[in-house]
């Protein structure tokens, strides 16, 4: 299950379905992978085909990484069986 955000637009795309503070062209693959993300009960949950996911270094360690679409992640961390610090932002 989600438990916390880093990236409040994201949350409230996520809350209440509201594209405000994401790129609308991201809506309908970040819909599908925070369901995923919800649902996970941990990292490797989310390798799914195509969204490169990977385990993140330095100062993200023990972070992981998906793919939403060019330079766009979804980051996030595991608690247990909670994903926490859950984020979206451009890499480059």
């Amino acid at each position: 299950m989600i438990k916390t955000f880093r990236h409040k637009g994201l949350e409230t795309f996520f809350r209440k379905g509201s594209k405000a503070g994401i790129q609308p062209h991201h809506a309908r693959k970040l819909n599908l992978m925070l369901t995923m993300l919800d649902n996970a009960k941990q990292p490797d949950d989310m390798n799914a085909p195509g969204w490169d996911f990977h385990p993140l270094t330095k100062d993200l360690i023990d972070h992981y990484s998906v793919s939403v679409n060019g330079n766009w992640r979804m980051t996030f961390k595991f608690e247990g069986v909670d994903a926490v610090l859950v984020d979206y932002q451009d890499y480059h």
